[in-house]
């Protein structure tokens, strides 16, 4: 990632809520692993896709109209489809490659939907729903709840009941499931966007990777223990011991009565041990 393209995601990260322009700043998070990426092309890219989508669109169609056009557009028409044969491709998080090679997981395809759909009117918001990011938008007589993983599949209340009990287990009331549609900020859909890429990382032990995405995310949410925490364990792992402490101490500021406030203090004193030892 070059320190321009640095210096614009804190500059996002830090900013106000209203401020921060999803589509720029997954281009950027897409950065730290293609750090020639052109951001106007892509731009070009959404633009036209909207454009030509706009074009189709009569000026009197409601929304429900819209949506159907849109999904035959992207998903029909464009050929934008789920990666379900290699679902943790760490490009299927990238949205340069989404709209690359059409093929993406559920949040990077929501932002590619949210994106052209602004186009023609349509305001979508993120769902951070369990398991399965899911978009939502309100239509004449209600809200409407779709999947863009599922090419724009609008969910009902049964539908929704029955991923949850997938991913949860359990009874699932109507109450709880109204509970878990409520929009998703912006900051919470690029945090998810990282955590993502988090977990892929460290399950193919790419920690350079990983702590590339560490520092976005501590940096979205200074105030997640776990997250400063998990961050130290890498650069422990990574043999950078003095970061590694600076994350154990800032830990347990946060989180002083942690189960594992004892480890972390080990840790600080063996690194602080090897780091005199150096010296």
């Amino acid at each position: 990632m070059t320190g321009a393209l640095a210096a614009r995601l804190t500059e996002i990260i830090d900013g106000p809520e209203a401020d921060i322009s999803l589509t720029e700043a997954a281009l950027l998070v897409a950065s730290h692993r293609y750090p020639d990426i052109d951001l106007p092309h892509y731009f070009e890219v959404i633009e036209e896709f909207g454009s030509v989508l706009a074009a189709r669109v009569g000026s009197d169609s409601g929304p429900a109209d819209r949506v159907v056009a849109l999904n035959r557009y992207l998903f029909d028409e464009l050929g934008f489809k789920p990666n379900v044969e290699d679902y943790y491709d760490p490009r299927n998080s990238c949205l340069n490659q989404v709209l690359d090679r059409r093929t993406g997981i559920p949040i990077t395809l929501s932002l590619v939907y949210i994106a052209v759909g602004a186009h023609v009117g349509l305001t979508f918001h993120g769902v951070c729903y369990p398991g399965h990011f899911l978009v939502k938008c309100a239509l004449n007589d209600g809200m409407i709840i779709l999947d863009p993983f599922s090419k724009g599949q609008s969910l009902g209340i049964s539908d929704l009941q029955n991923r949850l009990r997938e991913t949860r287990g359990g009874e699932v009331s109507r109450a709880i499931i109204a509970g878990l549609l409520t929009t998703a900020s912006k900051r919470a859909i690029l945090l998810r966007m990282l955590r993502n890429l988090k977990a892929i990382y460290l399950g193919s032990n790419d920690l350079d990777s990983a702590i590339a995405i560490m520092n976005w995310i501590v940096a979205a949410d200074p105030g997640q223990a776990t997250e400063v925490r998990d961050r130290g364990l890498i650069y422990q792992e990574l043999e950078c011991s003095r970061a590694a402490v600076s994350d154990f101490e800032r830990y347990l500021e946060l989180d002083a009565d942690s189960s594992d406030s004892e480890g972390i203090r080990s840790r600080i004193i063996e690194l602080r041990r090897s780091v005199s030892l150096l010296n």
